[in-house]
């Protein structure tokens, strides 16, 4: 009789729980049983195991072996047990000693000669595991990068059963032949998630940037500004106007312009990208703003998540600390439209599926264009269109109230005139983002010792009662609240917005002038104040 156990990891949504490895040898007719609430893929092991097991040179016991995975009421899914259950079995069986592998927590797939495969999710698992108050974890070589990210943790990487076997039992360590250099790589086949339903870009301080540079969009100045604002403090954006206007170029450059993520930030995306296989080849860390655009045709699945079984993130998890791009916002679905609602105010979004609830991160800014009518054409100043009033007012409704009432920044982008066209365009991406970071830090300096770290965060009641705006400041939004211009919400996020122009000017607080252009961006009625913002105001 043989006893041993290691540790692996299980992973719902982004967050993991550490489970225990079991493997029992007892005399008996030779059978392998798994058990502990394993999927499919997982149950599928037993054979992966064993063929990688004969194939690494090591003796399969011919004995009754059962190998459990505790906590047995938390569902298991995935190949990332596959190494666990081997060394277990190996420990089982004393080809490796089982003392030394009673603290390692071992995350990877096994293929049936043996090597070690890559599975997605690695630096989620491996924060778990680091919680938890594991400090040795053992990973396929290719990931090692992305789980050292967690400090406090000693990655071991092995390309083989093999390798990790000599490693444990003290012996000399064989060398892997090496794929030749520019072929692909097998083991990293699979690790992409097929269907996810939404399309990432990476933009950041780089040769991405000056393919998406602020000064290519020509004219433009209040969707420039309405741009700076909403990367200055966090506002939700909504462009309005007619095909080939700008709008597209205005919110592919506005990644650029947010400051670089933190350390806490980028761990959170790349862990959403790690569950979803995402993450960009060589870069185990995201450390700029990612940037998701999914089609019109997207489900609600695809935007905030789903599929069967466990759920897998969705395009507003993607865009977590980043921008979402809805272009041509009315052709989307509305039931998928109004779903966006309640992760826009509470900053993650919660699954449940037969298989058991997830719980992602969601807090982006998003960004919504859309043209006037169904022909692009209806404007307040020209009469070019011919779309019948009430395909008008049906093709505007298809986008909610409540869905717009938590949009702060509302700008109509006019069609570009031919003296635009061929004269010089506004600031660069560089100085715009000089600017953002200039007004965040002052906002960051502010909100120092709360739990808010943009003035989008921060709720109303503490604006009115913590953070005063200047005397009289307030009063046309006071004005435009009992007209009913104006919800509650919305004089909330006047107020928020008028912190963040104040932050990009360099005041105290928020003046008559902040306050109205504020206003001026929320409703689109003109206030009379110059639209330009930082040294040129």
């Amino acid at each position: 009789m043989g006893f041993a156990r290691t540790c692996s990891v299980a992973l719902v949504g982004v967050e993991g729980v550490v489970v225990e490895v079991q493997a029992d040898l007892e005399p008996g007719v030779a059978a392998f049983t798994l058990v502990g609430l394993p999927d499919k893929s997982l149950t599928e092991s037993r054979d992966r195991v064993r063929a990688a097991v004969v194939n690494s040179g090591a003796e399969w016991p011919q004995k009754k072996l059962t190998v459990g995975l505790s906590p047995a009421s938390v569902p298991k899914s995935g190949s990332g047990f596959d190494m666990a259950v081997a060394a277990a079995v190996l420990g089982a069986a004393e080809r490796i000693d089982p003392r030394v592998l009673a603290d390692i927590v071992m995350i990877g797939e096994l293929g049936l000669d043996g090597r070690v495969r890559p599975v997605r999710g690695i630096l989620p698992a491996v924060l778990a595991a680091a919680e938890a108050g594991y400090e040795q974890v053992v990973v396929p070589e290719c990931a090692a990068a992305e789980a050292s990210l967690v400090p406090g943790v000693s990655v071991l990487g092995v390309r083989s059963l093999r390798q990790l076997i000599a490693v444990l039992a003290d012996e000399p360590v064989p060398e892997e032949a090496q794929d030749e250099p520019g072929r692909p790589d097998p083991l990293l086949a699979g690790l992409r998630m097929p269907g996810t339903g939404a399309a990432t870009g990476m933009y950041g301080m780089g040769a991405a940037q000056h393919e998406h540079d602020l000064a290519d969009v020509v004219g433009q100045e209040s969707a420039r500004t309405a741009v700076e604002v909403a990367a200055a403090g966090g506002h939700h954006l909504f462009l309005e106007g007619p095909p080939g206007a700008g709008k597209t170029m205005l919110a592919e450059r506005l990644p650029a312009i947010l400051p670089r993520l933190c350390r806490a930030e980028s761990l959170e995306v790349t862990a959403v990208h790690s569950v979803a296989g995402l993450l960009p080849p060589g870069r185990p860390l995201i450390d700029v703003a990612p940037y998701c655009a999914p089609h019109h045709s997207a489900t609600m699945q695809a935007l905030v998540g789903g599929g069967a079984g466990f759920a897998r993130p969705g395009a507003v998890s993607l865009a977590h600390r980043g921008v979402l791009f809805l272009d041509e916002t009315p052709e989307f679905s509305s039931h998928a439209l109004d779903a966006l609602r309640q992760p826009l105010e509470s900053g993650h979004v919660v699954i449940a599926r037969s298989a058991g609830v997830v719980r992602f991160p969601a807090r982006f800014l998003m960004v919504l264009a859309a043209n006037p009518c169904p022909c692009g054409r209806f404007s307040q100043k020209e009469d070019l269109c011919e779309c019948p009033p009430s395909a008008i007012r049906r093709y505007q409704g298809r986008v909610s109230g409540p869905l717009l009432d938590r949009v702060d920044l509302r700008v109509e982008v006019e069609r570009v005139t031919r003296s635009q066209l061929t004269g010089s365009g506004g600031d660069a991406t560089t100085v715009v983002a000089d600017r953002v970071r200039a007004a965040r830090e002052r906002a960051a300096t502010r909100l120092t010792g709360t739990p808010w770290r943009s003035n989008s965060e921060v709720p109303g009641r503490e604006l009115r009662s913590r953070w005063y705006a200047a005397p009289g400041a307030l009063e046309d939004a006071e004005r435009s609240l009992e007209r009913g211009v104006l919800t509650a919400r919305g004089l909330d996020r006047v107020l928020r917005v008028a912190w963040t122009v104040a932050d990009l000017v360099g005041h105290d607080r928020p003046d008559g002038t902040d306050v109205a252009l504020a206003l001026q961006l929320r409703t689109g009625v003109p206030r009379g104040v110059p639209m330009a913002l930082g040294a040129s105001r």
